[in-house]
């Protein structure tokens, strides 16, 4: 729904009052929990990927809170400040996809895209650049259709026990071995049952 507006298929002044609590919870705080449930789950690119981009969104739903509510003014096309919010989310996010090279190839794609938007983004909203703004809307669409595929690829493989849509994982993945409870866990107290 963001990329969208971001790439004007649609959107007026009263936009961000409907965007602001799908960008929060959807994809923030939807996304942050499923950071945190990676971390428990020991998948480290997962953590990094859902735990900083949830956050991003829950502070984009609550900035477009206030813009809806008129405490903050959109200054037009050039917003250093959520320029500086996307340098940061590019840099983390390019990592990222590297790190994702070593699980699948989907996951390369979805993270390649965001960070490509990211970039754009950062270029844009620094300069002013209305047109980048625009491709950073359609570049974000683009990596949501693929984690789509990619989510949707995962899910179907867990309920019937084998691969049914290809996500092109890699070789180079090792299983780690089985962790004891209770030994190694954050907030856990040795010989704590």
């Amino acid at each position: 729904m963001v990329a969208a507006n971001m790439a004007h298929w649609y959107g007026n002044a009263a936009s961000p009052l409907y965007l602001f609590p799908f960008a929060a919870i959807f994809g923030g705080l939807a996304q942050f929990l499923a950071g945190m449930w990676a971390y428990k789950a020991r998948d480290g690119v997962a953590t990094a990927m859902h735990g900083m981009w949830g956050s991003f969104w829950m502070s984009y739903g609550i900035l477009y809170l206030l813009v809806a509510l008129g405490r903050i003014a959109v200054p037009g096309t050039r917003w250093d400040a959520i320029g500086w919010w996307f340098i940061v989310l590019a840099a983390i996010t390019w990592v990222g996809m590297a790190a994702a090279g070593a699980e699948s190839r989907s996951l390369v794609v979805v993270l390649g895209f965001l960070a490509a938007g990211s970039t754009t983004g950062a270029i844009g909203y620094l300069t002013g650049g209305e047109w980048l703004l625009t491709l950073t809307g359609y570049l974000f669409m683009i990596s949501a259709v693929a984690a789509w595929y990619t989510a949707s690829a995962l899910m179907l493989s867990e309920a019937f026990g084998h691969e049914v849509w290809p996500v092109g994982k890699s070789r180079q993945i090792r299983e780690m071995p089985p962790v004891a409870i209770g030994i190694g866990e954050p907030g856990v107290i040795r010989g704590q049952a």
